[in-house]
């Protein structure tokens, strides 16, 4: 959040001084950015709650929902910069832009920022394993493009091609509405309760099929809400064992399962085997 505000204000500065499309368009990049750490931030802070009365499976889905209301800001925006960059290349005449290396320094320092902040979350994601980190991670990533891209615009209206700038806009627009869709997709597939992810769910299989004193498995079901994927499982027991040697089974298996897959919530129901 503190590296957002730092590039929202020298963006703000950059623009005003450039009148840049292309900046106007790196600067909605980082207000979203902005943005998306302070929703994050409530949502993840409101998720990690524990589950009550009303939220028996916890209020992860939070997360999904703030997802939702992000991607339809970023459509917004996307399509506020890219009808002006269409209205700017219809024009007669190009509108200047001035104080180009001014633009082009602001530019810089967000690269510089940018790759410090992912550098610094690429570290916290692989001590923490926060998927929500890790996502986070990837979006500022992304942010490179549209900064990269204005340097390049203003470098071209420094040598007298000024639609260039509408040009960059343009894609740059097209990223924000691309990254949108895939925020909408993958938090409203949480929210309709979708299956884990297919390599997730072949590798409890794998787990459970293997696993010492399991004879079988069936109704293996998984659905992912937030950053948590929930997974219940029926196991087949021997029925003549004593409950002690069956919860000894379930629970092994249950942590290993954790182990391998931390953001996971499990559920193991034991069954008795069929007799052979």
């Amino acid at each position: 959040m503190v590296v957002a505000v730092c590039l929202v204000l020298a963006k703000l500065w950059a623009l005003a001084a450039t009148g840049a499309l292309s900046v106007a368009a790196s600067l909605a990049d980082s207000g979203l950015d902005l943005m998306v750490s302070l929703a994050g931030l409530a949502a993840v802070t409101y998720a990690a709650r524990p589950p009550d009365d009303d939220h028996a499976f916890g209020h992860s889905s939070a997360e999904d929902l703030a997802a939702l209301g992000q991607s339809l800001f970023i459509l917004v925006s996307a399509a506020v910069i890219a009808f002006a960059a269409v209205s700017r290349l219809l024009a007669p005449t190009p509108p200047a832009i001035d104080a180009e290396w001014r633009g082009i320094a602001v530019m810089i320092l967000s690269i510089l920022l940018t790759v410090g902040l992912v550098l610094y979350q690429a570290r916290v994601a692989r001590r923490t394993g926060s998927r929500v980190v890790a996502a986070d991670r990837l979006h500022y990533l992304g942010d490179l493009i549209p900064s990269a891209g204005a340097i390049l615009a203003l470098l071209a209206a420094d040598y007298g091609l000024p639609r260039i700038d509408s040009v960059v806009a343009l894609a740059a627009a097209a990223a924000l509405a691309l990254g949108a869709v895939r925020i909408w997709s993958g938090a409203w597939d949480a929210l309709m309760d979708r299956r884990a992810d297919p390599a997730m769910i072949a590798g409890i299989s794998r787990m459970a099929g293997n696993w010492p004193g399991v004879r079988g498995f069936h109704d293996l079901k998984t659905r992912t809400a937030g950053s948590v994927v929930f997974v219940n499982l029926h196991i087949e027991l021997d029925g003549d064992q004593s409950l002690h040697e069956a919860h000894a089974i379930g629970a092994g298996l249950r942590h290993a399962i954790l182990r391998a897959y931390p953001r996971a919530d499990v559920i193991i129901h034991k069954d008795p085997a069929r007799p052979e």
